[in-house]
């Protein structure tokens, strides 16, 4: 029975592959095979017995259960999966792993999944990105109130929010193409990095593996690949996981009752709540920032895997085993959540209007002030006497445009005719069309 959400609720099946004890172990058969092909040609082994070890190097040979058997025995995996494929590839099994340490294997097929779980995390992030670039342009027009302190604040658009988004997630794709060259990385080279059981050959057989494997090779290790290259991935996906965060958040806000704006995507036979049947909570935006406390929590854990004892410990192994199939699976489910909330959102222009008007013209305020400041009134007291007039609206309940007409200050640079266009919020968007037509453009290359 399944303990993990991981193994049942959350990430892809196709992700989950990647992880799984089989594919893990059967990459671990490629490094030894890989290493074995390299000592063929640098001539430290005969090349037949080569041959066998890589032609004996499937897990359809090296059976999961003769692993296990060996690990129950001598309490090393590692040792266990040699001594496995070293039965197996009979007289040739003396040059199995000759001259490696269990981290030379661990960790180049640790790049190895990486490599494979990546290439889904990119192809979920440009279309996520893609998503966000098709909404900045649906409703690059679409006027809704700014909010900042959770109060009305100048008129926006809803594609400026996207646009905004977009440009983030332009600068994750950016990062994680980046990150990849210095987290793709394999090492060969001995028990405490020297590359002494070679004789001299050492750099060669890394290389050679490395090329087999088309990873790149660590200029200089010691048992094992240093952890920095493991924490700015996990890193990389905390902060990919803000950014979704931050976005949910924001679809859970606008979704609240008293505001209405839009809703996350609701299938017809979904229930909300088990007792109250209108209900229709954003659950898949709370699953994100869910999700967001554990991805920044490996972040944190995969930092403290950095910090590691003279050539090395342990004490990164057991912690690694868990944060990174978690971080992957995680990640990588609320990429496609998120794809689909963005990809189907339900958004409603006159709800936003409605808000728009709420407080009868006093989010333009700031527009009446700069222009009594462009006619000639300093603009500090253009601002004191649009604080003045606010105040006034909101304690006689009126619209703004009544207070401002009947103010004498006001009227002597502005007339009266011409204070209702200055409030008028469509009106006020500034550059906003042209911003988020420049971040479309500018972003598009990305999603491909």
């Amino acid at each position: 029975m399944p303990v993990h959400p991981i193994e049942w609720r959350y990430g892809s099946k196709e992700m989950r592959s990647i992880f799984e004890v089989k594919t893990r172990f059967q990459l671990m058969l490629d490094v030894e095979a890989a290493l074995a092909k390299a000592l063929a040609k640098v001539g430290l082994i005969p090349k037949a017995d080569a041959a066998k070890i890589a032609e004996s190097a499937s897990i359809n040979l090296v059976s999961m259960k003769r692993i296990q058997e060996i690990d129950k025995e001598v309490q090393h995996e590692t040792m266990a999966l040699v001594t496995a494929l070293a039965e197996v590839s009979g007289e040739s099994g003396r040059y199995v792993h000759l001259g490696a340490t269990s981290n030379d294997i661990l960790d180049t097929a640790t790049a190895l999944q990486i490599r494979e779980g990546l290439n889904i995390i990119e192809a979920d992030l440009r279309k996520l990105l893609r998503v966000l670039l098709e909404k900045a342009t649906k409703y690059k027009d679409t006027i809704m109130v700014g909010r900042t302190h959770g109060q009305h604040a100048v008129p926006t658009t809803f594609g400026m929010k996207f646009a905004i988004w977009a440009s983030e997630f332009g600068r994750h794709v950016e990062r994680l193409m980046q990150l990849k060259p210095r987290v793709l990385v394999g090492k060969m080279s001995g028990a405490v990095g020297t590359g002494a059981a070679w004789g001299g050959k050492g750099q060669n057989v890394q290389r050679l593996v490395m090329e087999e494997l088309k990873l790149s090779p660590a200029p200089a290790s010691n048992q094992i690949l240093q952890r920095d290259r493991l924490a700015e991935l996990i890193t990389f996906f905390g902060l990919l996981a803000s950014s979704m965060e931050k976005i949910a958040r924001e679809i859970r806000n606008l979704q609240r009752t008293e505001i209405g704006e839009v809703s996350e995507p609701f299938m017809t036979k979904q229930i909300g709540s088990s007792t109250m049947p209108q209900k229709r909570n954003p659950y898949r935006c709370e699953k994100i920032c869910s999700l967001a406390k554990v991805i920044r929590g490996n972040a944190q854990a995969a930092l403290e895997n950095v910090v590691l004892e003279h050539e090395r410990d342990l004490t990164n192994s057991a912690c690694e085993r868990v944060i990174i199939p978690e971080s992957f699976l995680l990640i990588e489910d609320m990429l496609k959540t998120s794809i689909f909330v963005l990809g189907d959102l339900i958004v409603f222009p006159d709800q936003m209007k409605r808000n728009l008007e709420l407080t009868r013209g006093l989010n333009m305020s700031e527009a009446i002030m700069i222009e009594l400041t462009r006619k000639g009134m300093n603009r500090q007291d253009a601002h004191a006497l649009l604080r003045k007039c606010s105040a006034i609206a909101i304690v006689e309940v009126k619209p703004l445009l009544a207070v401002l007409s009947r103010d004498a200050e006001v009227t002597k640079y502005i007339p009266a005719v011409e204070l209702e266009k200055l409030l008028d919020p469509n009106e006020y968007l500034g550059d906003a069309s042209a911003i988020v037509q420049k971040v479309v453009r500018e972003l598009q290359p990305l999603t491909k």
